[in-house]
């Protein structure tokens, strides 16, 4: 009988050490609600940020801007085949125009190849985009569920009466719409995108001078409008002496130059000939960087004549205040000569700027005088390019061989400055030594490489 009496003693005193003390208490929590599918909404967010990034700006008027330029070759070549029929020699003129129309053929076949692919590339964004869109309208309902306080109802409430309530304030309240400051001197809109390249060609001398220009005078004489021009920096890849004329765009890309050449002087270099590839042609004159001087040469075509414009002290010459890229430095372009639509300008830097972008209109006369200038924030030497369009200067910056960004804005009749434009673009050869534009055909004519490449300035 004692066995039995111990045995469940020991048990006792066992289960009694196992009880936790009394300070202590353990809860079990159980929730009724479902749990919130954290993971299911990171995926609803992943897929939206996609979406967006699927979409853009510059995709939209990808099509636009093919259009564009379709629609511009085709009355070129029509007309250009119009001028054959009437005036085919059966010889070299007509050997010649065929050769050109050919050449036009092959680049509206290029440009229709890549509309089309450009068409379908975008009808199977559109498809899965509205899947998406779809399958997020669904996923997103079901997390609504989830909001048992009725969070979003009541934030969704709350803006549809904010809505109506600033719909009442401004029907008793009208206010006029704000005026939108002007962009520069610009008649065609606001600039948004280019297209291109329209011409690729190597003109006359393939290969031979790696630097030059070239492009139309929006100022012509007249007889002159349909004329373009180039230079070539003919001598150690630095300075020129004349200028190239030809009566037509087919001219230049077959390489007929009937004008002909234009001599500024004999020697190569001298005294005010043509020193770097920032050139530019206004009002039947060649506007250029003197011949190892800070000066702004202006060599009239018609007289002969050279007059010279005397840039501030302290400006930056002889390849001490280039445009560069990452690792490279393009010689002697301390001077960028511009035109737009309401003249001829002079970009540069100055020691007393810390090597910022200076830019300066010029004033037409005898001799010609600078007029206003204005002072930049942007580093020259980390920009490629420069030109003017409607009163606004851009800059571009190298990004890859295939691709120059358009980064950089300054409108000189507001004085606002812009980092983040954003347009891009296509190169057919790694460096772009010059770039001018056109505002006779809203044209920008690039020189790259021994190679002239045009593109078609969008404007809305």
């Amino acid at each position: 009988m004692k066995l039995c009496v111990i045995i469940p003693l020991c048990a006792l005193i066992t289960l009694t050490q196992q009880v936790p003390p009394q300070d202590q208490c353990v809860c079990d929590l159980t929730n009724s609600e479902k749990a919130f599918p954290h993971d299911k909404l990171s995926t609803v967010e992943d897929n939206a940020s996609k979406c967006n990034s699927n979409i853009t700006p510059k995709k939209t008027l990808e099509l636009e801007s093919l259009m564009l330029g379709l629609e511009r070759r085709l009355p070129q070549l029509e007309k250009d085949l119009s001028v054959l029929e009437r005036e085919n020699d059966g010889e070299l003129y007509g050997v010649l125009s065929l050769l050109v129309i050919e050449n036009e053929l092959t680049e509206i076949k290029q440009l229709m190849d890549k509309l089309n692919m450009t068409s379908l590339r975008h009808q199977h964004l559109t498809t899965d985009t509205t899947e998406q869109l779809e399958d997020l309208r669904v996923k997103m309902a079901e997390l609504q569920e989830y909001d048992t306080l009725q969070v979003v109802k009541r934030q969704q409430a709350n803006q549809r009466l904010k809505r109506d309530l600033d719909q009442c304030k401004d029907e008793h309240h009208p206010t006029p719409h704000p005026t939108q400051p002007p962009q520069g001197i610009c008649p065609h809109g606001k600039f948004v995108n280019i297209t291109g390249p329209g011409v690729y060609t190597a003109g006359e001398y393939p290969g031979s001078y790696m630097y030059g220009a070239w492009g139309r005078d929006p100022k012509p004489a007249v007889g002159k409008e349909n004329w373009y021009w180039l230079v070539m920096l003919t001598s150690s890849n630095v300075y020129s002496n004349y200028i190239r004329l030809y009566s037509s765009l087919s001219s230049l890309i077959v390489g007929v130059s009937v004008p002909g050449n234009v001599l500024i002087h004999s020697s190569n270099p001298t005294t005010n000939t043509v020193q770097g590839p920032n050139v530019v042609l206004y009002g039947d004159a060649l506007y250029y960087n003197c011949y190892n001087k800070y000066d702004v040469c202006r060599f009239n075509l018609s007289t002969k004549t050279v007059t010279t414009m005397q840039l501030p002290e302290g400006t930056r010459f002889n390849s001490k205040g280039n445009f560069c890229r990452l690792d490279e430095c393009y010689p002697y372009t301390d001077l960028d000569l511009a035109t737009d639509e309401s003249g001829v300008w002079v970009i540069y830097t100055t020691t007393q700027d810390f090597g910022n972008l200076v830019l300066s209109k010029v004033e037409e006369g005898e001799p010609p005088t600078l007029n206003q200038t204005w002072h930049t924030s942007v580093y020259k030497q980390a920009v490629t390019n420069t030109f003017m369009a409607c009163g606004v200067l851009y800059a571009t910056r190298y990004v890859s061989k295939e691709v120059e960004e358009i980064f950089y804005s300054f409108d000189t009749s507001t004085g606002v400055e812009k980092f983040d434009i954003g347009i891009f673009i296509r190169k057919m050869s790694p460096n772009i030594y010059s770039l001018n534009y056109s505002p006779v055909d809203q044209m920008l004519h690039a020189y790259c490489n021994s190679f002239m490449v045009s593109y078609k300035v969008l404007f809305e």
